[in-house]
Parts: C-alpha cells; sequence; structure tokens
C-alpha cells in the first residue's frame, strides 16, 4: 500500500466513524477505529478503541463493543457486549455477553441472554437462548438448546482424523468441568454430565452419565518411592 492508499483508506475509516456519530454511537477514539462503509450500527451503541469492524456487519442499539475487537460479516443484536474477541460470519442475539478472548467462528448463531465467555470457542454451532459457556471451552459441530451450563474445559470432539461429526444437547442440560463430548452424541434434555466424563454414547432425557475411573489413593507412595518432600 502505498503513502497515499494508506491516507485515502484512514480518511475513509475516520469519515465512516463521524457519519456513525452523527447517528448516536458512542466512541473514545475516532482515529483507532476501522469500521468499513458497509457496516451499520445502531443509536446508543458503544465502540470501544482498535475495533475493526469489516464487511457487512451489523450491530444493534445499546451495545458495548469493547477494545480490540474483530467482527466480519456478522449480526449483533441490541443490547449485547463483546470484549476482546473475534466473530466471524456468525449471529449473536440479544443481551449476550461475548469474552474476553472469545472465537465465534464462520456458521455459528447464538441466542439471546447467552455467554460465551472468555477463551470459549464456538465453530459452526448453535447455542439456544440463556445456554452459557464461562470459560475455556470447545463448542465445534453442536446444536445446543436453551439454558445448558458448559462448566470449564468442555470439547466437543467432533473429528475423527477423517470427518466432522456433529452432536446436540437438549433444553436444560448441565456438562460439567472437562468432560469430552466425542460426536456424534445426542443429549437428552436436563441430562447431567458428571465432570471428568467422556461421553460415546447418547444420554437420555434427565439422566446422569458418569464415564471416569474409580479414584484409588496408594497410602505412603511417595515416600515408599522416595519422592517425600517435607
Amino acid at each position: 500500500m502505498t503513502e497515499q492508499e494508506y491516507m485515502l483508506k484512514r480518511e475513509s475509516y475516520r469519515k465512516k466513524a463521524l457519519s456513525l456519530m452523527e447517528s448516536g454511537v458512542n466512541f473514545v477514539d475516532l482515529d483507532s477505529v476501522y469500521i468499513d462503509d458497509e457496516v451499520q450500527i445502531g443509536k446508543g451503541t458503544f465502540v470501544g478503541p482498535c475495533v475493526t469492524l469489516e464487511g457487512s456487519t451489523f450491530i444493534g442499539e445499546n451495545c458495548a463493543i469493547y477494545q480490540n475487537t474483530r467482527i466480519v460479516d456478522s449480526k449483533i443484536a441490541s443490547g449485547t457486549t463483546v470484549q476482546s474477541s473475534v466473530i466471524l460470519s456468525s449471529e449473536v442475539g440479544e443481551n449476550t455477553s461475548v469474552g474476553p478472548f472469545a472465537y465465534i467462528r464462520p456458521g455459528s448463531k447464538i441466542g439471546n441472554d447467552c455467554k460465551v465467555g472468555d477463551f470459549v470457542e464456538v465453530k459452526n454451532s448453535t447455542m439456544g437462548d440463556g445456554t452459557k459457556s464461562a470459560h475455556l471451552t470447545y463448542i465445534g459441530d453442536a446444536d445446543l438448546g436453551k439454558n445448558i451450563n458448559l462448566g470449564c474445559g468442555v470439547v466437543f470432539v467432533n473429528y475423527d482424523g477423517s470427518n466432522k461429526h456433529r452432536s446436540t444437547v437438549g433444553d436444560g442440560a448441565f456438562i460439567g468441568c472437562n468432560s469430552n463430548i466425542v460426536s456424534p452424541v445426542e443429549i437428552g434434555k436436563g441430562a447431567y454430565i458428571a465432570a471428568g466424563t467422556t461421553v460415546t454414547e447418547d444420554v437420555p432425557d434427565d439422566a446422569m452419565a458418569i464415564g471416569r475411573s474409580k479414584q484409588e489413593n496408594k497410602q505412603n507412595w511417595s515416600k515408599e518411592k522416595g519422592l517425600y518432600r517435607k
């Protein structure tokens, strides 16, 4: 890019930001946002510094798009907050919280009143209204119903080395921490998955699945091995 091309691009970004500000969008720094001409943003939305909005992105009213966020060809409904995250070719519903450091990949649809928390990755998946994944989770090729809670460290194991597979989780299910959902499986409504479980078979409605080895404590093991530390 030549210096002249750079200056023209910078002027285009600033002109777009000024236009949005005049229509009721709030900015911290007009010179630190990068917004394409096609982008639409509703009244009352806040846009922080170092935000990049690309393509045919639409952001509703009274949203908060905080610093270091990139959104491409996506729709963000009113009242939603996005912090330091990347959203690509996806939809996010109303009053939902995304980030910090979340990654929503193409083909995903997040419902209303959801949470996609820190270091959560969503790929080609759906999350029903009220479903929450607070941190450190991978949701790949899955359809999640409403009001589901996913604990820390949940992984949807969607790739067998050759093909991608899809799983479903029913409304009101609870997925405990560090669980592996080996696709394709169906987890029923109201089902509970105990922490540390690897799910390889369908789980019926209202059932609890436990798939882990029983704990065994070997007394004085470290002392006998000469590993004991005072």
